[in-house]
């Protein structure tokens, strides 16, 4: 049956493989987009863990987390330093990290902050931030430090030692640099494939320093560790508001209670959002644009076959003195059948066999350029079970499609016996 089947897809090769190469591009399509969705959904999942709960001026969840954990947007509110004094002083909290933004670099978030981003931010499973090169603002002893992530650094083409000059306000064109005050590059991250590759994380009393907020006068003896955000003259704060902060909860059962403690809080309105709940939720309101993408895939593979229907079809009545002949040497009506059908099998099994050497080649060759055009990360490990599953859905859609010009052939196969009628 194979030599029989191989024969006849070979007498026909030219339409044949137009039909291979629809069903592979059709393939090919349906499992990167299953691919792009799961690890997307993936990476946003682990763009941060462990930390229990974002604090910032009440504001919508979606809003101060998008600002927060992947520094899209502004927000319209900011939080006070008061207000960040008293969520350090909250029974249970076992550690902070303030963020305040605003500023950017050709384009690139800058992220006013202190040591505890480095020392207590996590992402994946619970993995720390690792520095590539250099070191944190502390060990510098200076403010007007910077350290990159690793997008960032290769970016805008930065080393350790070198310096930078951040801009007023966060598009990729900005007409108020704060050129007084150049940033020394200390440090860069490694990649962790989250926001925080595209960072520009600088110290707090440096973002004070460019704006006005704290004098260079104080800068000498101060140290702007997460310990010390207090330690310069007067204690006054090294910036007056902050965008959010991230709270670590000695036990996370708290984080209700908390939550309601920080919404409730009379002095300033804040929003305390849960980061894993808020994600989910921010996922399903993006859930018809990932159904509408599936749908879209899986109707190219269904006009794939069709197009293997159509060309089966098409060839049942010049094939009509082959079926003869077949039948003149043995070939019963059930034969010519399982022909058909075995013809679609070996068609679909090429174009779904290249569509998914094609996909691998893609996620080889084209990772660094999805990555850097679309900000998509995918990596080319092995199929999923549920791409297997469609895989097998788009074999099982082929053979029943192709019991239709099957029967035809068996109907006119009975009809004809071993006298060609045309």
């Amino acid at each position: 049956m194979f030599k029989l089947a191989w024969a006849s897809l070979w007498n026909r090769r030219g339409s044949v493989w137009l039909t291979v190469l629809a069903i592979a591009v059709s393939t090919l399509l349906l499992l990167g987009v299953e691919r792009i969705r799961v690890q997307t959904q993936d990476n946003f999942a682990n763009t941060i863990s462990g930390t229990d709960l974002i604090v910032g001026a009440r504001t919508g969840s979606t809003e101060l987390l998008l600002s927060s954990v992947f520094h899209i947007g502004n927000l319209s509110n900011t939080m006070s330093w008061q207000s960040y004094s008293y969520l350090q002083e909250l029974p249970g909290v076992a550690w902070h990290i303030p963020m305040a933004m605003g500023d950017s670099v050709q384009g690139l978030p800058v992220i006013a902050t202190n040591d505890s981003l480095f020392d207590y931010f996590r992402y994946g499973n619970k993995r720390p931030l690792e520095f590539a090169a250099g070191h944190n603002f502390a060990a510098a002893n200076e403010v007007t430090v910077a350290v990159l992530g690793a997008e960032a650094a290769s970016e805008l083409g930065l080393r350790v030692a070198d310096d930078l000059v951040i801009a007023h306000g966060t598009g990729e064109i900005s007409f108020s640099n704060h050129e007084a005050h150049p940033f020394k590059v200390v440090g860069v991250l490694a990649a962790t494939g989250t926001p925080i590759d595209r960072g520009v994380f600088i110290p707090l009393a440096g973002q004070g320093l460019v704006h006005g907020d704290y004098l260079p006068a104080d800068v000498h003896g101060h140290d702007d560790s997460h310990e010390h955000e207090h330690g310069h003259a007067h204690n006054e704060p090294p910036v007056y508001t902050l965008s959010a902060v991230l709270l670590g909860l000695e036990n996370p059962a708290l984080a209700l209670r908390l939550q309601r403690t920080v919404n409730t809080y009379k002095a300033e309105a804040l929003s305390a959002i849960m980061p894993g709940l808020a994600l989910q939720n921010f996922w399903r309101t993006l859930s018809l644009f990932e159904r509408a993408l599936v749908t879209i895939s899986g109707l190219v593979v269904v006009t794939g076959l069709l197009g293997m229907l159509t060309t089966l079809l098409a060839s049942l009545r010049e094939r009509r003195r082959e079926m003869a002949v077949l039948r003149a040497i043995g070939a019963g009506p059930i034969t010519i059948l399982g022909l058909l059908v075995f013809e679609a099998l070996l068609v679909t099994l090429g174009g779904t066999l290249l569509g998914t050497l094609g996909l691998y080649a893609v996620l080889l060759f084209g990772a660094d350029l999805l990555q850097s055009t679309l900000g998509i990360q995918v990596t080319a490990s092995l199929l999923t079970k549920r791409e297997l599953a469609l895989l097998g859905a788009i074999i099982a859609a082929a053979i029943l499609l192709s019991l239709y010009p099957a029967w035809r052939a068996y109907r006119n196969a009975l009809a004809d016996g071993l006298t060609v009628k045309i």
